[in-house]
């Protein structure tokens, strides 16, 4: 009997179509790993492989449905689904942009489960089948073939990115995730750093899930492999400081994202430093807008004239009808409760006085009715602002309520991490 050798039957995946070619030669050796076709298949097959050799297209289609027809046994089947395959992916090949690669599904659907398949072609096939699911907006089913290509031990680099976007596709963002973190990881431990992309695509789905912690927790990995000023800028912007952000903070929360944006200097225009200025402004809290608008100056990006220059104007004069801060202190430490110690640290904070300001937000603390969140909050800024960054760990650690908690988690995150970059 003839004999087709299942080494030839080989495939080889290329730019997503599949290659095949079955031999036609007779070996008279007997080869235990040969297939054993019945002879209406094998009869079926060779006219069929002459056809794909000679790119007779139009020939081999009958011939091979002939074959797939005439199939019963393992060997059979696979014969036929490989000529299907070859058939088909040049047919693919030849329609480009216009190809319609569903056409391969059902052929490699045979090849993955055929005992005759070669093991080494199994996770080739299984991830190609993937492949067309997802580019279907098949997902769940990408997501099933993705998953078997890894069990049969794929080592394509595209399978872990590809099973992460099937299954976020597929509304399984949680295990989207889960495998997104293996990804990083695994790269990261072998001491490289994962694309910015992935970080990006993680925050995207996390935010469009609605999940705060998940979108918190990939902020901060992604500010700790790219710790730009930039990306500052844009985390903190998304998260708070933009329309449609992620969470509504309160004025006095708005003025701590702006105040952490300072810190990892990513103030980055007029906008950015005028809206700062007006936010102090209207807390009542002249002397940080006057800090806010005299640095931005320095740094080239107010001009001297038009608004900035009314910001420093009203905050002068509110500064001169506030008084000395000494004073002010005195009030504070004879005060019934912390408001005034508070309201004053605010005005050191501004100032640029950091230990005194961290003073009074204890004394605040201390004499009560006051807001502890938002105390804590400040009295973590003064201290890490002072350099003091084991203690201002320790006061945002006693930052609870959401979102104050998650804007201290992101200020735990900045000291964490070296000075951004530009």
């Amino acid at each position: 009997m003839k004999r087709i050798s299942t080494a030839v039957l080989a495939a080889a995946l290329v730019t997503g179509a599949v290659a095949t070619a079955p031999a036609t030669a007779a070996k008279k050796e007997e080869n235990p790993s040969a297939l054993k076709p019945s002879p209406d298949v094998l009869k079926a097959a060779q006219a069929a492989q002459a056809a794909l050799t000679a790119n007779d297209l139009a020939t081999a289609e009958p011939a091979i449905a002939q074959a797939e027809a005439a199939a019963k046994s393992e060997d059979d089947k696979y014969i036929s689904a490989a000529l299907r395959l070859s058939l088909e992916s040049r047919r693919v090949q030849a329609a480009g942009e216009n190809a319609d690669a569903t056409r391969l599904a059902a052929p490699l659907d045979v090849l993955i489960v055929n005992s005759k398949t070669p093991a080494a072609d199994k996770p080739k096939f299984a991830f190609e089948r993937g492949l067309i699911s997802f580019r279907s907006k098949q997902y769940p089913v990408a997501v099933t073939y993705f998953e078997k290509a890894r069990e049969l031990g794929s080592t394509d680099p595209r399978l872990s990115t590809q099973l992460v976007m099937a299954k976020v596709n597929a509304g399984d963002t949680a295990g989207g995730m889960t495998e997104l973190d293996k990804i990083i990881t695994q790269t990261e431990q072998s001491g490289q750093k994962a694309d910015e992309q992935l970080y990006r695509f993680a925050l995207s789905r996390t935010i469009q899930a609605k999940d705060g912690q998940g979108t918190l927790t990939w902020m901060k990995r992604y500010l700790a492999a790219y710790p730009t000023a930039k990306n500052w800028r844009d985390m903190i912007k998304i998260y708070g400081l933009q329309q449609g952000s992620f969470i509504t903070p309160s004025k006095a929360q708005s003025l701590d994202l702006y105040r952490l944006m300072r810190a990892t200097n990513s103030l980055a225009d007029q906008y950015d430093y005028e809206t700062y200025a007006v936010t102090a402004n209207q807390l009542g809290l002249p002397w940080e807008a006057k800090a806010v608008i005299t640095e931005g100056r320095a740094k080239g990006k107010l001009p001297s004239t038009g608004s900035s220059a009314q910001l420093l104007s009203t905050a002068n004069s509110r500064i001169a009808s506030e008084g000395s801060l000494t004073a002010l202190e005195t009030k504070s430490k004879s005060a019934a409760d912390g408001k005034l110690a508070s309201q004053t640290g605010d005005a050191q904070l501004g100032s640029g006085n950091y230990a005194k300001a961290a003073e009074l937000y204890r004394l605040a603390l201390q004499k009560g009715g006051v807001n502890a969140a938002e105390i804590n909050t400040r009295l973590g800024v003064a201290l890490a602002m002072g350099g003091d960054k084991a203690a201002a760990k320790t006061a945002f650690q006693g930052v609870t309520g959401s979102p104050s908690a998650e804007i201290a988690a992101l200020w735990m995150t900045y000291l964490d991490l070296p000075a951004p970059t530009a």
